[in-house]
């Protein structure tokens, strides 16, 4: 794609990051079909192409071309819209989920383009001030953990007085269980997040007691977020602020010798991955950041290592069938790229995965999208529980925090990390 670059953006570094990131896009639209709000709206311009196709003109200063696509694609009324709320507006619909990345012949690096395209957005086009309070309530909120638990805590407490669809949003409180006292030579440290300590205290816990019984200790690292939720709201100078505060809560572990950087969270392994590339032009904390994505690790990659092959190795077979589904984060398969992986991992130890019609859709929690677009997110979880629920599974098993707390405001059977899982087992087989 070639891009003939508005006056604004010429000679400067967003404007050759955005050229390169945009040449190998051909617009064959082969993501289309894998772009599950393209799915549900039949809206090309909700698909990554339509939005691809706006960050262009963005870029260039004209307005959008209703006729760029043949006319059998829906595409909605762009006409009454200046370019930038267009692109806004649609932008604001994606749910980075990036099954566009996976499915893409030519490689190109959408979810970049995404937080660009976003981050010029928000520079140009003054939001109404309900989305501007509604997105400045949340960025107070969810990323501090202290004030995150105590809003929580009260919904918890309230829980039974609350109207029944406020009172599915709220979650019952659980229990973390043991965490494993035994000191190893071997020295790994866990990122607790911002939102999982509170909500779901029990998925760090049950990887600390996997991991110990590989013979490593998991220290807990300070609490706080991991800059995800910011840099996709368009906020990134608070973004790589919170950034460069991790790296520092990091950096004296890192120097004292542990082997990597843990993370049940996939959404936030996802971008703690990204702290090179999104600080390379940070001449300070540049090399501290790609170390922290270089030993960054999701907890199905050391169980994968770690667990060896071999009869000797193997569990029990259950006492009774253990059918589940498997809700495979986008976060993990196509921003990890570990697709597979915690699958194998629970058939090994007994598990039956019962099978999911199209694993590469998204259920609609992305961050903060379930509260923010939450027609849109309410629609794609109802059509990913269908297909989850299809086999007639015991339980749901999943990846990520936010994925686990909204698919559990709706599910008839119980969703947990599929750590847990796996430690149940490692548990009732040790128990015989």
């Amino acid at each position: 794609m070639i891009v003939d670059l508005a006056e604004t953006y010429r000679n400067t570094d967003i404007g050759h990051e955005a050229e390169e990131l945009l040449a190998p896009c051909v617009q064959c639209g082969q993501c289309t079909f894998t772009c599950p709000t393209f799915r549900l709206t039949g809206d090309e311009w909700d698909g990554p192409r339509g939005r691809i196709y706006l960050i262009k003109q963005f870029l260039e200063g004209k307005e959008p071309d209703p006729d760029f696509i043949p006319p059998s694609y829906n595409l909605g009324a762009l006409t009454e819209r200046n370019i930038g709320a267009n692109l806004q507006l649609h932008l604001d619909r994606c749910l980075t989920c990036r099954s566009c990345e996976t499915s893409c012949p030519k490689g190109v690096h959408y979810g970049r383009l995404l937080d660009l395209g976003r981050e010029l957005a928000e520079q140009q086009v003054r939001r109404p001030f309900k989305e501007r309070l509604a997105r400045r309530a949340v960025r107070a909120v969810v990323p501090h953990p202290r004030r995150f638990k105590a809003l929580l805590r009260i919904g918890q407490t309230l829980r039974p007085l609350l109207p029944a669809d406020l009172r599915a949003r709220v979650p019952e409180p659980r229990q973390a269980g043991e965490w494993p006292q035994r000191n190893h030579a071997r020295r790994m440290l866990i990122w607790q997040g911002c939102v999982q300590p509170a909500v779901a205290p029990d998925i760090n816990a049950a990887a600390a007691r996997m991991l110990d019984r590989f013979g490593i200790s998991l220290m807990p690292a300070s609490d706080g977020c991991c800059g995800a939720m910011s840099y996709h709201l368009a906020a990134t100078g608070e973004a790589r602020a919170l950034m460069r505060r991790n790296i520092d809560a990091l950096w004296p572990h890192i120097e004292a010798g542990i082997e990597a950087i843990v993370l049940t969270a996939s959404g936030c392994g996802t971008h703690f991955r990204d702290y090179g590339q999104l600080l390379q032009d940070d001449p300070q904390y540049r090399d501290k950041a790609k170390r922290v994505s270089e030993l960054t690790k999701d907890i199905a990659e050391i169980v994968a290592e770690e667990w060896k092959e071999g009869p000797e190795h193997e569990l029990p077979p259950p006492a009774r069938p253990l059918r589940i589904s498997f809700q495979s984060s986008c976060s993990l398969q196509h921003g990890e790229k570990l697709n597979g992986v915690a699958e194998k991992l629970l058939k090994r130890a007994g598990y039956r995965l019962m099978p999911v019609q199209y694993p590469f859709m998204c259920c609609g929690a992305a961050g903060t999208y379930s509260i923010l677009q939450r027609k849109l997110s309410l629609s794609l979880r109802a059509e990913k529980l269908k297909t989850l629920l299809a086999g007639k599974p015991m339980a749901i098993a999943t990846a990520n925090i936010g994925c686990l707390a909204h698919l559990a405001s709706a599910a008839p059977v119980p969703v947990h990390h599929w750590i847990e899982f796996l430690d149940e087992r490692f548990a009732s087989a040790q128990a015989r």
